[in-house]
């Protein structure tokens, strides 16, 4: 078979921009196994070369913030932060697509335009809000400000999706009595699972990565998550490179297997609601 002489272009500028992106990555691990006298004259000399994995390990059991502490947390946060916006979210998003009810369009819109409010912008109201609760520095408060905080891009996101699903089955279920709910729960839901994989994995890793909300509520060291305790790991006047280094990469490395593991429905989910079939 011939190739094309496009084909090969395409493929070196796609390898070489994925090289480009990779780079930074491979000095930031480079910095995590190796000791500082190794790469303070650049991460790609390798007259000396001998890894360790002591800073992942001092990361982990760090005196004051351990990342497996942090750890825990971010996953006791960004779990139900997922799972609550997206069930909500998606029963919202089936009813704008779905069904005709006075100013629907001018609801929609509305949640369109919450998604370009900033986060900076809400923290003050928040966070006196969240003080009257009695929710402030709690797992549960930060749950809610995510869960909410995500709800209109889902609802965006999954509107969209809807919108291209075949409604002859739908119709065919009303016919023999099923309501609108078990259509929602048994038809319409295991036909969007791409969509639904596609917006979990985006909004797990934004709660994940997330560090101003968790900045804005959480002070307490035994309730801080990773992004928190990788900030505070470095010192005030001494900035111990390796070991940041090797945090930041257990701070990445979830979202990064998230997505690996799920590739192929993350894929199928983005791109489902911009063509037909």
């Amino acid at each position: 078979m011939k190739i094309r002489k496009s084909t090969i272009i395409i493929h070196v500028i796609a390898w070489s921009i994925a090289l480009f992106w990779i780079l930074p990555f491979l000095g930031v691990f480079m910095a995590a196994i190796r000791p500082f006298k190794e790469i303070v004259y650049g991460w790609w000399r390798f007259e000396e070369f001998n890894p360790s994995l002591n800073f992942f390990a001092a990361a982990l059991n760090n005196p004051s913030f351990p990342m497996s502490r942090g750890i825990i947390n971010s996953f006791i946060i960004a779990i139900p932060s997922t799972i609550i916006p997206l069930l909500v979210a998606s029963l919202t998003a089936y009813g704008f697509g779905r069904f005709s009810f006075p100013l629907k369009d001018y609801l929609f819109i509305h949640i369109v335009i919450l998604m370009s409010v900033p986060q900076q912008m809400m923290v003050i109201p928040l966070f006196f809000i969240m003080g009257d609760l009695g929710l402030l520095n709690t797992h549960f408060g930060l749950i809610l400000i995510h869960s909410s905080w995500g709800l209109a891009w889902i609802i965006f996101f999954m509107k969209n999706y809807f919108s291209i699903l075949p409604v002859d089955v739908e119709e065919a279920a009303r016919v023999d009595g099923a309501s609108y709910f078990k259509i929602f729960y048994k038809i319409v839901l295991p036909m969007a699972i791409p969509a639904l994989i596609s917006a979990a994995v985006l909004q797990f890793t934004w709660v994940w990565n997330d560090f101003f909300f968790a900045l804005m509520f959480l002070y307490d060291p035994h309730k801080m998550v990773a992004t928190q305790c990788l900030s505070n790991m470095k010192g005030e006047l001494h900035f111990d490179w390796q070991l940041l280094s090797a945090g930041s990469i257990i701070v990445m490395i979830v979202p990064v297997l998230i997505y690996v593991l799920l590739q192929k429905y993350y894929i199928r989910g983005m791109i489902g609601w911009v063509r037909k079939g």
